[in-house]
């Protein structure tokens, strides 16, 4: 059997993995391009004890009937990603993934990146997550940056060319008590991807938060649900005109290619 060649610039980069390629094409939208995609290799699904076991393996299973476009941004993270329901509809210019699962730490998005992360190539992750750690995940400011150093160090053990955005904690009416840890945090994070970053590491804070807070400092009830810590829809808008000017720019700068964009004649 010939060796299908594949040229598609999503493809191009760290080595293929062995075996034969099948190409498939992810439509997004009218007059976009076709995404060339390469057939994963799935992992068992997590057994059903797992607290994490629906969501993961709902991803999964849809992977099995579509699997995302490689090169896309992918975003990751607990509820704040998970409920983003126009998040594809917010960054409709390029191809994104949103695999975000509720309750979830940042050790369970490191600890699912080969389920979740690595099998899609993206070329940029972004992380919301760390919130939990601190509210019921028995974690100091210190330990959350450490999960956070180690969510890095998986993606870029796999993904070695791919940036990591991380989005700010930010703040809300039911954990405002915790405001002083939530802002160490972002402060020891923030610190770490400033004096770690290079062209090579690629790494990238957005502090969201203190564009949320409103002119005297507090958070906004507005912008949040009935549990006053969930994004409502007033909310999602604001967060997505912080976010999306960022991340659109360093799409620009890595290469994520454009949805409907008119193909060459």
């Amino acid at each position: 059997m010939k060796t299908l060649k594949v040229t598609s610039p999503q493809l191009v980069g760290r080595s293929l993995v062995l075996g034969a390629l099948l190409i498939g094409a992810a439509t997004f939208g009218p007059g976009c391009r076709h995404v060339v995609q390469a057939q994963p290799t799935f992992l068992p699904p997590l057994p059903a004890n797992d607290p994490s076991a629906k969501e993961i393996n709902a991803f999964q299973d849809a992977d099995k009937k579509q699997m995302p476009p490689t090169g896309a941004v992918l975003f990751m993270g607990s509820s704040s990603i998970r409920m983003w329901d126009t998040l594809a509809q917010d960054f409709s210019e390029i191809p994104v993934i949103n695999r975000g699962f509720g309750g979830s730490l940042i050790q369970d998005s490191t600890r699912f990146a080969d389920r979740i992360a690595i099998p899609y190539k993206p070329k940029i992750i972004v992380l919301c997550a760390g919130t939990n750690d601190l509210a019921y995940g028995n974690k100091k400011p210190q330990d959350v940056l450490q999960e956070f150093k180690d969510f890095v160090a998986k993606i870029h053990e796999g993904l070695p060319d791919t940036r990591i955005v991380y989005i700010s904690i930010n703040p809300t009416v039911s954990r405002w008590n915790q405001e002083g840890e939530i802002l160490d945090t972002n402060h020891l994070i923030e610190k770490f991807i400033f004096e770690t970053n290079s062209p090579t590491q690629k790494l990238n804070f957005i502090n969201s938060h203190a564009q949320i807070l409103t002119a005297d400092g507090q958070p906004q009830p507005a912008l949040l649900r009935d549990d006053k810590l969930h994004f409502n829809t007033e909310g999602y808008k604001v967060w997505a005109s912080i976010v999306k000017p960022r991340v659109m720019a360093l799409a620009t700068m890595d290469g994520v290619e454009r949805l409907n964009t008119p193909r060459a004649q």
